[in-house]
């Protein structure tokens, strides 16, 4: 008698136990770890990434408390003709020259150096304004896969799905302020349903040295007094515009944040920057609170936020030799409060820490010469 011997069946009743290697070990993270992960992760493009991996992550992406959104464009309104848009710039522009009661040549000044900044703003309405057309949390990240054609989202639509937000950060492509190479321009914005307060920092150039310096026993020899020169050579008058077209620019980020920040309740911090490291707009729990609570107040010639009535500080230095070897020519600050504040405009604790190194070097130093105050009507 002779006997067939078969092979084994390819399928077993009873499998073998799995092996290790084949076993998925992110099964065994708690849901808390993967969050705390998230929220290092941060970025919004790589959160949908994640999103796409298993229904886990997917699940657990729009409870993520930290969000970083990068703007990669800015979209133009192709509805708009050219015509429309200097009628709409003309509007903008006489409406500054008014409010500031300047003369005939000083509005012209005004036109010729807001004439780049005003599209940008109009621009960036439309990537931070919500668009008519809603989507679903899988719509809002299909697009980064995509190899054939770019879905474009609002920071608005991308972030409705996430219901735990505490602290945001939205980044700008650029900054909206198309100044000059060499010049140093410089801001930071706080703001609750109006302006709390403001500084900027510009140079007309800066130089980079290799010899490092020591300050600290250091006197200047102007005793911190503004040359005459600075007054007849339109030092004054530049310096002026700088800081009409930061609030400007701070003012417009301000106004398009305002539907995120009632769509998020449970944010603790915002911060609107640019990739361009000019300005930044701040915005803490009770500053948003406040906008909820009471509505801003909306400019009457363009979409932004309007400016109150402010009182100024000013300091200058014809030149300023920082400790790691820049020099700024022309450096001056500004510090800025509305006029009804109860708070001391120049309290050095938000001067200094308002702007990076060596930039906050820069600061102190310009806020230990002689003060210069002005006062601006509200536009």
């Amino acid at each position: 008698m002779s006997y067939l011997l078969r092979s084994d069946p390819v399928s077993r009743i009873h499998p073998e136990p799995q092996s290790l290697t084949s076993f998925d070990h992110f099964d065994l993270l708690p849901d808390s770890l993967l969050l705390l992960i998230f929220d290092k992760v941060a970025d919004v493009k790589d959160l949908g990434r994640c999103c796409i991996v298993s229904r886990r992550f997917h699940s657990l992406v729009p409870f993520v408390e930290n969000v970083l959104v990068r703007v990669d464009c800015v979209i133009s309104d192709d509805d708009s003709s050219s015509s429309d848009e200097n009628h709409r710039f003309s509007l903008n522009t006489a409406s500054i020259s008014d409010a500031g009661g300047a003369g005939g040549s000083f509005s012209a000044l005004f036109r010729l150096v807001f004439a780049p900044i005003f599209k940008p703003f109009q621009m960036l309405g439309q990537i931070l304004g919500p668009k008519r057309s809603s989507s679903s949390f899988d719509a809002s990240f299909s697009a980064i896969n995509d190899e054939i054609g770019v879905t474009h989202h609002s920071p608005t639509q991308v972030l409705k799905n996430f219901g735990e937000i505490r602290f945001l950060k939205i980044e700008l492509p650029t900054g909206e302020l198309g100044i000059e190479d060499g010049i140093l321009l410089k801001w930071r914005a706080d703001f609750g349903s109006t302006l709390d307060n403001c500084m900027i920092l510009g140079a007309s150039s800066v130089i980079q040295s290799n010899s490092v310096k020591n300050h600290e026993n250091s006197v200047d020899e102007d005793n911190g007094n503004i040359p005459e020169s600075f007054y007849t050579n339109g030092g004054l008058k530049l310096r002026v515009v700088w800081t009409i077209s930061s609030l400007i620019a701070a003012s417009a980020r301000h106004y398009l944040l305002q539907p995120i920040i009632n769509e998020h309740k449970s944010l603790d911090r915002l911060v609107l920057s640019d990739a361009d490291g000019q300005g930044v707009l701040c915005m803490n729990r009770e500053q948003l609170e406040e906008l909820r609570v009471t509505p801003l107040s909306a400019s009457s010639a363009s979409k932004r936020t309007l400016v109150p009535a402010l009182n100024m500080r000013l300091w200058y230095a014809p030149e300023l030799d920082l400790p790691d070897g820049t020099v700024l020519k022309g450096a001056t600050l500004v510090a800025i409060r509305p006029s009804e504040s109860k708070k001391e405009v120049c309290d050095a604790s938000w001067l200094s820490d308002a702007f990076e190194e060596p930039f906050g070097t820069a600061a102190k130093m310009l806020i230990k010469r002689r003060t210069y105050c002005l006062e601006m009507n509200s536009f």
